[in-house]
């Protein structure tokens, strides 16, 4: 009775439900685990979701545990390319397999690659066509020859006969296509190289439907020549997976001599070489090592170009990266280049004249923009921005957001009145405002004091103005030159409420008159968690706000997901922010010029520029698959977003903790 009271009471309520089933090994664990919910989850539920109206996390998101114990490429990290070539050159002679030991697919399994064949093909399911087909090929071969292995002819006779795409056009699609993605292991190479030059004897040795010479083409366009020799499973009506290609081999260079062969599969290229009277040496998967990490909720082709690219790189063995590379090169590249894609797109769409990167945030932005499309270099910019020079400059205009930035923001969290007013840059009203409000300078901002010290501030409003001329003035020097004859601009930012954009774009019609219409590109919105949800909704509607990630409008799971409190918004600007401190505001030099002050540069700069080169690594990487493609490959928001779902899940929370160093502060100063 009491166990059927418990299936009844957690499978009604939302999240216990899935918990209860993970804990039903004993009694004891299940009505434990009830006493835990009924005191934690229930009250959480109920209270707060309920009372809030907070909409729950979508379990729909898939949040792999990231490796934490270090860098994630330090998992496969193997001995020098020289250093192993020795050790294999005590060998008379070394067999290597083919696919993912000296060759590469941008994929992040092989037969993806039939999707851009169905592409090329105009074929729809072309994918699950060609696998059926193979699977039909080798079930046809065992009855007829008792042997599963096949030839690409083989599998394209059945492809004819199902599709109606001719036998020999198909094959040369499908070679075509196999030139075109192949990509040499990078760590295997210089392993091969250092061979060859040695005098060895090298051959390739694949359980594969591809002709010998074709892979010997393969090998060759990608660095490999001088191979004495490549045994194919299709070639000899047997493989590896069985031992007797091994045989094969042996015989073709005699019984006497010693062998080795290194390959990615336990069995059939480590256990049967061993029992083949070979010695060998598994070189891991580089999927299997990274799929562990990588994010499965992608659409299929953009997910398994992402996968491939990181895996192929972080865990070939040839180098180890820093744990800040990595967040750069596995986290940010992607979105990074799906950003710059779609600011592309908008800028094309729209006859845009001039692409301001804001500072700090569009300092990689800007090198990979330049990177992606070096025909545009004379278009873009890098503009000192930011939100604290931003208030002040427009304080006449956005009074409550003034108030709202530099006072209500900082209530009751340890900030002095001196500390308040000197970020505000009003050193000279400290002394009169502090006899008036009655308080002293070390007095904390609170919720009692800071109504009477706003007061003051209001009713000495024309000295707060006078205070800030100078950096009027400056400011529309510096912008008069960035823009100056230009009629049409976006300013390019992270987010999150647009309001550098929106403010940018009214000191720069409204202030300083200078004719330009600006249009905010954001990468994500204000979340549905955020205390100013709607800030943006007015300019979004308009289209003066634009933005890639989410918005209430566009991927609104992300938008449901995105939560500020969790620290999501410092973990996606960690990935962009610059080295330099933030912008303090513009003001005149001894000379008379428009001069930019900053605050102090953050700490550990070299780290920032490792996250910076993880990402420009990735942008020329994926720009390398696109070339070998012949075509784009369009990222979505959607996309873009996923690799950091995982980074910001609470049960990667000691990933984070070797970041959490390097975060920007949360106010504007």
């Amino acid at each position: 009775m009491k166990d059927r009271l418990y299936e009844l009471f957690v499978n009604r309520v939302p999240g216990i439900r899935d918990r209860y089933r993970k804990s039903r090994e004993t009694k004891a664990a299940r009505w434990k685990s009830l006493l835990l919910l009924l005191g934690l989850n229930l009250q959480y539920y109920v209270f707060f979701r309920r009372s809030l109206a907070y909409p729950e996390r979508s379990p729909m998101y898939e949040e792999k545990r990231l490796y934490s114990s270090g860098s994630e490429s330090s998992l496969s990290q193997r001995e020098a390319p020289e250093a192993f070539a020795a050790r294999l050159a005590s060998f008379d002679v070394i067999s290597f397999d083919v696919f993912d030991t000296l060759l590469f697919r941008p994929f992040s399994h092989p037969t993806d690659l039939f999707y851009l064949m169905g592409m090329a093909l105009s074929y729809p399911d072309f994918r699950q066509i060609r696998i059926d087909a193979e699977k039909q090929a080798r079930k046809e071969k065992k009855n007829n020859a008792n042997t599963f292995e096949v030839s690409l002819s083989d599998i394209w006779e059945i492809m004819e006969r199902e599709t109606g795409i001719p036998q020999k056009y198909g094959m040369q699609v499908e070679e075509e296509w196999e030139q075109r993605c192949c990509f040499a292991n990078p760590y295997m190479l210089q392993v091969v190289h250092a061979l060859l030059r040695r005098g060895k004897v090298v051959i390739a040795t694949s359980d594969m439907y591809l002709p010998a010479a074709f892979i010997q083409t393969l090998l060759s366009r990608c660095g490999y020549r001088s191979l004495v020799g490549c045994f194919v499973s299709c070639e000899f009506g047997t493989s590896k997976g069985d031992g007797r290609l091994y045989e094969v081999l042996r015989r073709s260079f005699g019984q006497t001599k010693t062998y080795v062969h290194v390959g990615d599969h336990p069995e059939a290229d480590y256990q049967q070489a061993m029992r083949h009277h070979m010695q060998a040496i598994l070189y891991a998967n580089v999927h299997h090592m990274g799929n562990l990490y990588r994010p499965m909720d992608l659409s299929a082709i953009v997910g398994s170009v992402y996968r491939g690219i990181i895996n192929t790189h972080i865990h070939n063995g040839l180098r180890t990266y820093s744990r800040e590379y990595e967040y750069g090169f596995i986290y940010g590249g992607l979105f990074v280049t799906g950003y710059c894609q779609f600011i592309h797109q908008y800028v094309q769409a729209h006859s845009i004249e001039k692409i301001l990167f804001l500072s700090r945030d569009g300092f990689v932005l800007l090198q990979a923009y330049r990177q992606m499309y070096p025909k545009e270099t004379t278009r873009t910019t890098y503009a000192h921005w930011s939100r604290l020079a931003a208030i002040k400059l427009c304080a006449n205009d956005y009074r409550s957001e003034y108030f709202r930035r530099f006072l209500t923001h900082k209530v009751d969290q340890k900030y002095t009145i001196q500390q308040i007013i000197k970020s505000m840059e009003l050193d000279r009203l400290l002394d009169t405002l502090c006899q008036t409000v009655k308080v002293e300078p070390d007095t904390e901002l609170t919720y009692k004091n800071v109504g009477t010290i706003q007061k003051y501030l209001m009713n000495h409003w024309g000295d707060i103005q006078h205070l800030y001329q100078e950096q009027v003035e400056a400011g529309k020097v510096y912008y008069f030159q960035l823009l100056k004859g230009c009629h049409r601009a976006v300013a390019v930012d992270i987010g999150w409420a647009g309001s550098g954009a929106i403010l940018l774009d009214h000191a720069v019609n409204r202030l300083w008159l200078l004719d330009c219409p600006i249009t905010g590109i954001l990468a994500g919105t204000n979340s549905c968690y955020s205390p100013e949800i709607d800030a943006s909704e007015p300019f979004l509607f308009a289209g003066k706000l634009v933005s890639y990630l989410y918005s209430q409008g566009v991927n609104r799971d992300l938008w449901k997901y995105h939560d500020p409190a969790q620290g999501h918004n410092l973990y996606w600007e960690l990935l962009l922010g610059a080295p330099e401190g933030s912008l303090k505001g513009f003001y005149w030099d001894q000379s008379g010029n428009c001069q930019c002050r900053f605050k102090e540069n953050v700490p550990n700069p070299e780290r920032i520029h490792e996250i910076h080169r993880g990402i420009l690594d990735f942008v020329k990487q994926f720009l390398a698959v696109e070339d070998r493609f012949g075509c784009d490959i369009p990222i979505p928001g959607r996309d873009a977003y996923a690799p950091m779902v995982s980074v910001c899940s609470r049960k990667n929370k000691s990933f984070r903790e070797g970041l959490e160093g390097l975060l920007d502060e949360t106010h504007i100063a």
